[in-house]
């Protein structure tokens, strides 16, 4: 962490600050005659990014994160994610900014724990839902047909050395409504 980015409080967002990496992901996707299980295994490095300034108004404090799961039945990529984490101290409200490349992307908010600076693990919890102008689904004219994201809820509880995640993405594809699940469990790495 750079200097200046050491005198910045990141609040709720400080414990996902580093490298993690977890082989007990569990994925629960869609198929189009009922449904598939993937286990997996995933990096996640979440990286300061100090704050900034919206209007002159608004400060916010900004993680950048990158997620990178691979399937254990194969070692390929099956997904790849890139977003921010924001913070903002006056009204205690978080933000995940996520892009993954299938042409989809979210912004999904909530509100942070008021007791954190307190507690021993943390919990952030965001949702965001198609249609929705303030916390929304933006994506392609193939995926709005074909796969449509109507919600995204993503909780993840964070200590010293774990990270335990749930998200739950509800589709509209092959005809039905779909909660697509992945739940893991990461450990923090040490650098040597």
């Amino acid at each position: 962490m750079s200097k200046e980015n050491e005198a910045i409080d990141y609040g709720p967002l400080t414990m996902l600050i580093g490298s993690w990496a977890g082989d007990r992901g569990h994925d629960i996707s869609p198929e189009p005659e009922g449904t598939e299980e993937n286990p997996y295994y995933e990096t996640l490095v979440f990286t300061p990014q100090g704050d900034v300034d919206n209007a002159e108004e608004q400060r916010l404090i900004v993680l950048s994160y990158e997620q990178i799961v691979r399937r254990k039945s194969n070692d390929k990529v099956f997904h790849h994610q890139v977003g921010h984490w924001m913070w903002d101290p006056a009204t205690n409200e978080i933000m995940q900014s996520l892009s993954i490349p299938r042409g989809v992307c979210c912004l999904a908010g909530g509100v942070a724990a008021k007791d954190f600076a307190e507690a021993s693990a943390v919990t952030l919890e965001v949702t965001s839902t198609l249609g929705d102008k303030r916390y929304g689904v933006v994506e392609s004219p193939f995926m709005a047909a074909k796969a449509s994201t109507l919600a995204y809820t993503h909780r993840a509880t964070v200590s010293e050395d774990r990270l335990r995640y749930r998200q739950v993405t509800t589709l509209s594809i092959y005809g039905r409504t779909f909660e697509h699940s992945d739940t893991s469990l990461l450990l923090r790495q040490t650098s040597d």
